[in-house]
């Protein structure tokens, strides 16, 4: 085996959280600087401008007079400030400020803000455009592009969660450097949390995966990178993250059921134990400012328009600080398409008396004045959604004048966004989390000194915005899988392929004749992230688009050497002939790793970097899409008709590789040193008491000071170095159709060849053991639990 020579990793004058991050990934190996590879630039054309002025308000140097308004004394508290400004505004100055595009305020000084960024996995050109400087995201020759990091499930099979925020960091210091010079806004659409219940999903490529516990860890992880200042001042904020989509959002178009008319039926135990805590941790453990509701019906009434679910959990429960935003549109969409209302008045009201403070799009702009008129609607109602907004934008900066003269981000211009720093760290991020799937007799990694050819075949071999996915922004630089594989060996290339990833036509001679000749063959092959899969649209089917697998088999059949298949999508793919055939030795899974993501996935198969990643998707069979309908919601099997339930937490049957999964070029195993056999729980209440068992409630004083430690060693038996993803797993009692596995905690370290790394996991009973019952009440269950970590078993009692 082949490899680049060893480094220490130090750390010199950039942020120390990064320079961490990449520690984590790269210690002990070359972090493969992207100067190796030739990078296609050229492929997103930007508009020349020259630079301009950022939306700001309270710019005092240009109009004094506005000393004067206490609004514009930073050295004031948020809350008298904002009560100082809304008692100047007209209402139809109020309702002006309700809208994603805002009316400006010139008589106070308030200019123009566009609401709608975005930020799902890099700085995006997704949003309204629109004129520069009013808030709105554009890539222009001032700023052409920024650094693209892997999609969102990508980066979740990491496991790791210093990855998740440092990400954060680096996306929120661009975002500011943007802003400075005119060309991006404050406030950014993301993350994406909704669980990814049904494989079929156009945007489950966009969520951390299908385990609330890690698209929870994400989300937090992902806002308080997003956020948080480097002063620590937890008042104010460094850009404004939003949490989306409240609530039960997981379908696109599905057999003439689209987003705009769906119900989501939803049990109350389906909601609160597997729907909501993504959320409910993104608000409250991220401190996230923003929440967005989705188009749908969530049991009969619109997510934008239920006091239930905005007023009286997300601000009465949760208590967010900041703002809810409807996806775009939604309030229309409630009115014409649900026709939950009569008449558009109607809507307005019932918007903004649930909760919604911002409304992308023009309907409350057009219609909340009606409301008030006709006595649905008072202003009172109004100053209040107008108050979490314009306090928003308080704490973000937005009212103490020029951007450049922020103490803390001021600085930043066009020479802080695609650093070479953060371009290397994308790549890393995408090493950490590309996921090994079989590695029949060790084939890799590829050896140099063994690969004088290299056949590179595929639709998505040569792709570059097909690495992107959704939501994506421009690429600092492009290496594509065949550009990053040319870098270690002499390269043979067919697409294979007509219509990229459609496949409708193959080309087989060609294919057959290079992996007939080449010394090994790397297949890539996969989804593309907008065509097939993506917002509005929904997959078929489970199996390889078109005639993808039958170029697969025909190549394989064909080839002199190894034959490496690389799956490129973001839900799961039925490719169970390919795991069952012999010739194809090693499957990787790639999701969609960003615009230099050829340079990760060759560092992987030839070596130079250990892989990590673990599935944070379940891959089905194609049979199980064909018996499952993609509307019914509910997460636990019904043996009465046949429904075999969703996810690794509540689905037994076949599986085509299931969550977790991931191999290393290294052996490793467990040790537990130290775990309690027996849990007391201290409780006064009565148990509830059923057919299958017994369980007490999860309330606080129960679960006072109540949880306990798990030390565990794992060593590394290999030759190589490298990460490794440690999963903690419970299987409960059977109470309350508790899930049969669940994931209690996940830690990403490091392991030298034949070290050992401990490892300690706190378990909080209640918060980690419980279930929900089927009132949606958190019990925890009495009797033996069954911990998990690979396969490595152990049993507890937990008992009165």
């Amino acid at each position: 085996m082949t490899m680049r020579n060893r480094r220490l990793c130090f750390c010199f004058n950039s942020s120390v959280s990064l320079c961490l991050a990449l520690c984590l990934g790269s210690v002990w190996l070359d972090l493969a600087p992207l100067s190796r590879v030739s990078a296609q630039t050229d492929l997103d054309p930007v508009p020349r401008v020259s630079a301009q002025t950022p939306a700001f308000a309270c710019d005092v140097e240009s109009n004094p007079t506005l000393m004067g308004f206490p609004f514009c004394n930073a050295s004031l508290g948020v809350q008298d400030r904002v009560a100082d400004l809304v008692k100047r505004l007209t209402l139809r100055e109020k309702i002006g400020f309700m809208g994603n595009d805002s009316v400006p305020v010139s008589r106070l000084g308030i200019p123009r803000y566009v609401w709608w960024n975005e930020a799902l996995h890099g700085i995006t050109k997704t949003g309204p455009g629109g004129p520069q400087g009013a808030g709105t995201t554009r890539f222009t020759s001032i700023v052409p592009a920024a650094t693209s990091f892997p999609q969102v499930i990508l980066t979740a099979a990491s496991f790791n969660t210093t990855l998740f925020k440092t990400i954060g960091k680096v996306v929120s210091t661009e975002a500011r450097a943007m802003h400075n010079v005119g060309v991006a806004g404050l406030t950014f659409w993301a993350p994406n949390v909704n669980i990814f219940r049904d494989p079929r999903w156009g945007r489950g490529q966009e969520t951390p995966g299908e385990d609330p516990l890690l698209s929870s860890k994400y989300g937090a992880g992902y806002v308080r990178g997003l956020q948080q200042r480097d002063d620590g001042d937890p008042d104010r904020l460094k850009v404004a993250a939003c949490c989306k989509h409240y609530t039960a959002y997981d379908l696109e178009d599905w057999k003439g059921v689209d987003r705009f008319h769906f119900n989501a039926i939803v049990t109350q135990q389906d909601m609160e134990d597997t729907f909501q805590p993504s959320l409910k941790s993104c608000v409250v453990d991220g401190n996230a400012a923003g929440l967005m509701c989705s188009y749908n019906q969530v049991n009969g009434k619109p997510a934008c328009a239920d006091p239930d679910l905005l007023d009286r959990v997300v601000r009465g429960q949760w208590k967010l600080n900041g703002y809810i935003v409807t996806d775009c549109d939604a309030v229309d969409v409630l009115f014409s398409n649900q026709h939950y209302t009569k008449t558009a008045a109607e809507a307005a009201a019932a918007s903004i008396r649930a909760g919604v403070d911002v409304d992308c799009g023009p309907f409350l702009g057009r219609h909340t004045q009606d409301a008030v008129t006709a006595g649905l609607l008072d202003e009172a109602t109004i100053d209040k959604a107008v108050s979490n907004n314009f306090a928003t934008l308080m704490r973000l900066g937005f009212f103490d004048g020029h951007p450049r003269k922020h103490p803390l981000y001021g600085k930043l211009g066009p020479a802080d966004v695609c650093k070479p720093e953060n371009q290397e760290f994308a790549i890393e991020a995408a090493r950490q989390s590309i996921v090994l799937l079989k590695n029949a007799e060790g084939t890799l990694p590829l050896a140099l000194s063994s690969i004088k050819s290299l056949a590179v075949i595929g639709p998505n071999a040569n792709a570059t915005k097909s690495m992107l996915g959704n939501y994506a922004g421009i690429p600092c630089k492009y290496v594509t899988p065949l550009q990053g594989l040319n870098a270690y060996a002499p390269t043979t290339y067919a697409p294979g392929c007509l219509n990229n990833a459609s496949c409708t036509t193959v080309q087989l001679d060609d294919a057959k004749k290079l992996a007939a000749s080449a010394d090994a063959t790397v297949l890539v092959m996969g989804v593309e992230g907008k065509k097939i899969e993506g917002e509005g649209r929904d997959r078929v089917g489970l199996l390889l688009p078109g005639k993808q697998a039958l170029l697969v088999s025909e190549v394989a059949n064909a080839s002199k050497g190894p034959v490496i298949l690389v799956i490129m999508s973001g839900g799961g793919v039925d490719i169970q002939f390919a795991k069952d055939n012999d010739k194809i030795k090693g499957i990787l899974w790639v999701g969609y790793p960003g615009g230099a993501g050829g340079a990760a996935m060759a560092d992987i198969i030839f070596g130079a970097y250990n892989p990590s990643g673990r599935l944070p998707i379940t891959w089905y069979p194609q049979s199980y899409v064909e018996k499952v309908p993609m509307t019914n919601m509910n997460m636990r099997p019904d043996p009465a008709t046949g429904y075999p339930g969703r996810t690794y937490r509540f689905y037994s049957g076949d599986t085509v590789y299931s969550f977790g999964d991931g191999l290393s070029y290294s052996k490793f195993t467990y040790h537990l040193d130290k775990a309690p056999k027996l849990v007391s729980v201290p409780s006064n209440r009565t148990c509830k008491s059923s057919d299958k068992g017994k369980s007490v409630y999860a309330d606080k004083q129960t679960c006072r000071n109540l949880g306990f430690d798990i030390h565990l060693r794992v060593k590394n038996l290999g030759e190589m170095s490298g990460h490794h993803s440690v999963l903690l797993f419970s299987s409960p009692p059977s109470v309350h159709g508790s899930p049969r596995k669940q994931l209690l905690g996940f830690k990403k370290i490091f392991v030298r060849a034949h070290g050992e790394t401990p490892v300690r996991f706190r378990v909080d009973v209640c918060k980690d053991l419980s279930v929900v019952d089927e009132f949606g009440i958190r019990m925890i269950a009495l009797g033996k639990y069954v911990l998990r970590v690979g396969d490595l078993k152990y049993s507890l009692s937990v008992g009165v």
